[in-house]
């Protein structure tokens, strides 16, 4: 009898043992999930203050960068090389921004025996990766060649009006490599962005791009270097955007590897359109302290770029540019009495327009794939 109940009673510990493991462990699970809860609402925190923090930068550096570029072309004394295109300064650009993402990487690493070891694990040794970074480099090569192309055989207008197309090859390129989905509002609002940009620029368009004339122009090569430009623009962007995010490598050593890049690809480009000039007058020819203030602002921007690729998207990048148009030529109605107009105030209504257009678009409309390369 007491041997019946004893083993009633050693059973019924052993359930009740049971019981309180199982509801112990659920609990610490529970608090482990809660944890990683937490963990995770303060990185998307984190993600979002950067994405903000990095477009609202953006804007201000192109702002300033097209008041100062403005400003340049109003000095007195000879112009810094090139006529062409400032190849020479985009050139030195590089190199600030090369070596500004060498010495972040050097602090991020502690020390310089981790920064060359971080180097050969992540460049030397992954020649593949570092040849996909190249990619971008030699497109833009090529776009900047397409623009000055048809920049010599379109007039201002049709050039303003075609090259602003970027915005739209962006997006579809957006959609078909990254696999974004965008409502027909989004989509609504990059064509109003596009119209509200075309009207800002062609609202200056007189005074600061004067319209090619002569008997070699063809419009139909101008169009289709334009259109051509466009598509590598859009597509150049968002191969960017999708090895930055499909990799744990930082932000700062891709920039690294595409300076590694971008520097050749820009000497050749110096030495093809300029290399008479650098002969005859030196390589930093007409450069003073405001060239150099222009280049590390260059420098800035494509740093800030790469920030707002990782953390937002090409797209919302886009809509930064575009603003920092208008600011730019608000700004320019105070320092260079450039003169407002009604083309020009439809243009800033349709820019500020789309962004709200995009912005309050539900954000579960917006769906992206997983980021690999």
């Amino acid at each position: 009898m007491f041997c019946a109940f004893d083993e009633v009673s050693s059973g019924g510990r052993n359930m009740l043992l049971v019981y309180v493991k199982a509801q112990f462990k659920s609990s610490v699970s529970n608090n482990k999930r809660g944890k990683d809860d937490i963990t995770m609402q303060k990185k998307e925190a984190n993600t979002n203050i950067l994405k903000y923090v990095s477009l609202v930068t953006l804007t201000v550096q192109n702002a300033l960068l097209g008041l100062s570029m403005r400003y340049a072309r109003t000095r007195d004394g000879d112009m810094f090389l090139s006529s062409t295109g400032t190849y020479l300064a985009v050139l030195m650009s590089e190199v600030v921004k090369f070596l500004t993402c060498i010495g972040i990487v050097y602090v991020q690493t502690g020390g310089v025996v981790s920064l060359f070891d971080t180097i050969d694990k992540q460049i030397i040794k992954q020649p593949m990766d570092t040849l996909k970074i190249c990619v971008p480099s030699f497109v833009y090569v090529i776009q900047n060649n397409l623009l000055y192309v048809s920049a010599s055989h379109l007039d201002a207008a049709t050039y303003q009006v075609t090259y602003q197309l970027k915005i739209l090859t962006t997006a579809l390129f957006s959609v078909f490599i990254l696999k974004k989905e965008l409502l027909r509002t989004q989509w609504l609002s990059l064509v109003t962005l596009i119209v509200g940009v075309v009207l800002v620029q062609l609202a200056q368009a007189g005074e600061s791009h004067p319209t090619a004339t002569g008997p070699e122009q063809n419009r139909l090569i101008g169009f289709i270097a334009a259109l051509s430009a466009c598509c590598l623009s859009g597509f150049a962007g968002v191969y960017f955007e999708k090895m930055l995010k499909g990799s744990d490598v930082t932000v700062w050593m891709r920039n690294v590897q595409l300076s590694l890049c971008s520097i050749p690809f820009g000497l050749i480009s110096c030495f093809v359109y300029d290399g008479e000039i650098i002969k005859e007058r030196g390589f930093f020819f007409g450069y003073d302290k405001f060239v150099n203030y222009l280049i590390v602002l260059q420098a800035c921007g494509g740093l800030i770029v790469a920030v707002v690729v990782k953390y937002a998207d090409n797209i919302l990048k886009g809509f930064a540019t575009s603003l920092a148009i208008v600011i730019s030529c608000v700004a320019s109605i105070y320092i260079f009495n450039f003169e407002l107009n009604v083309q020009f105030t439809a243009g800033a209504a349709f820019v500020i327009f789309s962004i709200f257009l995009y912005g309050h678009t539900p954000k579960k409309a917006i769906v992206s794939s997983a980021y690999k390369v």
